[in-house]
C-alpha cells in the first residue's frame, strides 16, 4: 500500500515572505561575503494553488527548501522506511532534476529526466541508505521553451506503518480564542488531517470564552463530533496540556497526541507529517515541530534544542541555529543544516506524543508553565523514548523578541522550575553550576535594579525547599500571586504614551548603536564586574520611594545588564515597545534580597541530594492521571 509521507506544498497566503520557505531561485549573488538571494525567478505570483507553481519559460526554480525537500537522514535513522518514491505531475517543456546532499552539505545529481508539454508523471525510487550522519533530497524544475507547471508533488512509501492509529489534537489556550479560531480553521480547511484526526481536544482555560467567537460555531458543525472544547480553570500550559494527555489515554482510537500552543499560524501539512513519521518511526519517538517568528516569517528560533547538563539550562546545540533568517540563506547555503541534528526535547508549542509514552511515563509536571516540555523530553530520553525536532514541521508562533518574562510575573516560574528540573535530571553533584548560574542571574537583576523580578526568584527558591507535594495545591495560585507581588515594586508600572507624570531623563535618550554582538563580561573580567559593583550597590543610600531624578533614557536593546548598573535612577524601553519602564535604586531592597537569595540558594545546595531524592520519589505520583483528575477537577 502507497502511504504519501510529505506533499509539496506552497504557501496559503500571498505572502512573499514566506516564499523562501517552500520555493528557491535558481542562482545565489554574494553581498559583502553573505549570500544574497536573487528573488525574481521564485515569485509568490508563480504560486498557482496549495500544490502548484509555475517556472517561467528558460527559468529554473529549486525546491531544495525547508518545506519541500525531504528530510531524508532523520527517515533513515528513525524509521522503517529504506526506500522513498518521489512522483512530480508537470504540465509543459523542461527537466525535472533530483539531488541529494551529504551530512557537510555538499550536492549530488541522481536522476534527471525531460518532460514535455502534455502532463506528465514522473516518478523516483530513492534510497535511504546513505544518509547516516546528514543529508536530503530534493528536485529542481528547469523549464524549456514554455512555462513549466507542477501540477503536484509528494513523496511516499510501500513500507508498513509500525503504529497505525489516529491523531489527536490538543491545544491549550487562555484569552486567545481569535487565535484558536484561526487554527481551527487551517485544521478543518485540509481534508487529509480531518481524516487523520480522532479528537481535537481545545483546552479553554480563559475568561474570553472560544465558543464566544466570530466563526466558532461554524467551525464546531464542521468538525462535529471530532472537536471537543474542555473549559477548566487555569492550570498554565502544564495543565492544559496534561488534559489532553488525560484525555487521549481514553481514546482507543487514537495512538498519538499532537501538542499545539494558542498563539500561532498553523502549517496544516506539518501535522500530517509529523503523525506520518510517527507512524513509521521503528521505535516510538516524541516528534516536534520547529518555531518560526510569527511577525517575521522566514526566522526560525532554533532548529535542535539541548539542556546543558553543566549549567542546567536550555538552548540551541550550537549558537548559529538561533534565529537563523531562510530569507538571506536558503537550505543550499547553509551546511550546518544538512547534518541530522539531534534534540534532548522540543518545544511543546508543536510537538507530537506517542500515546506508549504518555502510558508510560505520565503526563506533564505540575508546574503551571516553564521547562515542562524540557522536563517531559528529559524524562523520555531517561525511559529510551527520543525527541526528533523534525525538519518539515514547523508553525509561526509569536516571537520572544516582543517579551521579556525573565523580569515579568514569569520570572517565578523560570527560577523554580529549572531548579526542580535539574533536581529531577541533573547528573552533576550538586547540580553542577545550575545553582551558580542561577545565583548570578539574580545579581545581575537586583543590579539592574528589577527588584521584582528578584524578588519572585527568592520567591521560588523558598518554594523549591518546601517540596514536591505543594506542587499540584499551588497550580491554580501560583500566579496570581506571583502577579500580586508587583504592588510593592514601582518598576513595575509601564508608563504609556500620554501619561502625564511619566519621568524624564536628564540626559536624554541613548543614541542606539545597532552592534549585533555587544562584548559583556566574562571570565575573570565578569568576576571583576561584579566584586566592583555589589560593594557599590550595596552602599548606595538611595531609596527608590524618593523619584530619583532618571539620568538616562535606555532603548531595551541597548540597556544591557552590564550598563544599567552603572546609574542610580534610569528610564528602559518595554520589549513589546509598549511603553517605559523606570528603576531606581533602593539600598533596602538590594541589600535584603542578595541576602535572601544567596542564603536560600546554599541551603539549597547543601540539601541537594536529599531534595533530588524526595523529588524524584514523588514524581511518578505528581504525574499520574489520578492525580491530575483531582487537580482539573479541584478536588483535593
Amino acid at each position: 500500500m502507497t502511504t504519501v509521507l510529505q506533499n509539496v506544498v506552497f504557501p496559503t497566503i500571498t505572502d512573499p515572505d514566506v516564499l523562501p520557505l517552500y520555493a528557491d531561485p535558481e542562482s545565489w549573488s554574494e553581498v559583502d561575503g553573505k549570500p544574497l538571494r536573487l528573488t525574481a525567478v521564485a515569485s509568490i505570483d508563480n504560486v498557482l494553488s496549495r500544490h502548484s507553481a509555475r517556472v517561467r519559460a528558460g527559468k529554473r526554480v529549486s525546491y531544495a527548501t525547508y518545506f519541500n525537500a525531504f528530510p531524508a537522514s532523520y527517515w533513515q535513522r528513525w524509521s522503517v522506511v529504506t526506500e522513498v518514491t518521489l512522483q512530480v505531475t508537470t504540465s509543459g517543456p523542461g527537466t525535472v532534476m533530483v539531488y541529494r546532499s551529504n551530512a557537510a552539505g555538499a550536492l549530488q545529481q541522481v536522476a534527471a529526466t525531460t518532460v514535455s508539454g502534455e502532463q506528465q508523471r514522473s516518478a523516483f525510487d530513492l534510497p535511504l541508505n546513505k544518509f547516516g550522519d546528514g543529508g536530503w533530497y530534493w528536485f529542481d524544475l528547469v523549464a524549456g521553451d514554455g512555462d513549466l507547471v507542477l501540477e503536484h508533488g509528494e513523496w511516499s512509501t510501500e513500507a508498513e506503518p509500525t503504529t497505525p492509529g489516529k491523531l489527536n489534537i490538543g491545544m491549550t489556550t487562555y484569552n486567545k480564542p481569535d487565535y484558536c479560531v484561526q487554527t481551527l480553521r487551517a485544521i478543518e480547511g485540509s481534508p487529509a488531517l480531518v481524516e487523520a484526526i480522532d479528537q481535537v481536544f481545545l483546552v479553554d482555560q480563559g475568561t474570553q470564552k472560544v465558543r464566544d467567537e466570530a466563526g466558532y460555531a461554524e467551525l464546531q458543525e464542521a468538525l462535529g463530533d471530532k472537536l471537543r472544547v474542555i473549559e477548566q480553570p487555569n492550570l498554565g500550559g502544564s495543565g492544559g496540556f496534561s488534559r489532553s494527555m488525560a484525555e487521549t489515554l481514553k481514546r482507543d482510537e487514537s495512538d498519538f497526541l499532537l501538542l499545539l500552543d494558542d498563539d500561532i499560524e498553523f502549517e496544516p501539512e506539518s501535522a500530517l507529517r509529523a503523525h506520518q513519521f510517527a507512524r513509521f518511526s521503528r521505535t516510538p519517538v516524541i516528534v516536534g515541530g520547529h518555531m518560526f517568528d510569527l511577525y517575521d516569517k522566514p526566522v526560525m528560533h532554533a532548529w535542535a534544542e539541548i539542556v546543558g547538563d553543566e549549567a542546567f539550562n536550555w538552548g540551541p546545540s550550537f549558537p548559529e541555529q538561533h534565529r537563523h533568517n531562510f530569507r538571506n540563506a536558503n537550505l543550499r547555503q547553509t551546511p550546518w543544516m544538512h547534518a541530522r541534528l539531534d534534540a534532548d526535547y522540543n518545544g511543546w508549542w508543536m510537538c507530537l506524543i506517542p500515546k506508549k509514552v504518555i502510558a508510560e511515563l505520565g503526563l506533564s509536571i505540575p508546574v503551571f508553565i516553564k521547562w515542562d516540555d524540557a522536563e517531559y523530553g528529559l524524562r523520555a530520553k531517561a525511559a529510551g523514548y527520543r525527541t526528533v525536532s523534525l525538519p518539515g514541521v514547523a508553525l509561526w508562533h509569536v516571537s520572544w523578541l516582543d517579551k521579556d518574562d525573565s523580569q515579568d510575573w514569569g520570572a517565578y516560574f523560570h527560577t523554580r522550575n529549572r531548579i526542580i528540573a535539574g533536581l529531577l535530571h541533573s547528573t552533576r553533584p550538586k547540580s553542577g553550576r545550575l545553582l551558580q548560574n542561577s545565583g548570578r542571574q539574580d545579581i545581575k537583576k537586583l543590579l539592574n535594579m528589577q527588584y521584582y523580578a528578584t524578588q519572585l526568584a527568592v520567591d521560588a527558591l523558598r518554594d523549591v525547599l518546601k517540596g514536591p507535594e505543594v506542587l499540584h495545591a499551588t497550580m491554580a495560585q501560583s500566579m496570581p500571586e506571583a502577579r500580586k507581588r508587583a504592588e510593592g515594586f514601582p518598576e513595575t508600572r509601564v508608563y504609556r504614551p500620554g501619561d502625564e507624570d511619566t519621568p524624564v531623563s536628564r540626559g536624554g535618550r541613548v543614541i542606539p548603536t545597532l552592534d549585533p554582538d555587544p562584548q559583556s563580561p566574562s571570565g575573570a573580567q565578569l568576576a571583576l564586574y561584579t566584586l566592583k559593583n555589589v560593594p557599590k550597590h550595596w552602599l548606595r543610600k538611595e531609596a527608590e520611594a524618593a523619584s530619583i531624578e532618571p539620568e538616562l533614557e535606555y532603548p531595551k536593546r541597548e540597556a544591557f545588564w552590564w550598563r544599567v548598573p552603572s546609574h542610580r535612577s534610569v528610564i528602559v524601553g518595554t520589549a513589546d515597545g509598549a511603553g517605559k519602564m523606570w528603576y531606581r535604586h533602593d539600598r533596602a531592597k538590594f541589600r535584603r534580597l542578595l541576602k535572601e537569595s544567596r542564603a536560600l540558594t546554599r541551603e539549597i545546595e547543601k540539601n541537594w541530594d536529599a531534595l533530588a531524592e524526595q523529588y524524584r520519589a514523588a514524581m511518578p505520583r505528581l504525574t499520574s492521571v489520578e492525580e491530575w483528575e483531582r487537580t482539573f477537577t479541584g478536588r483535593s
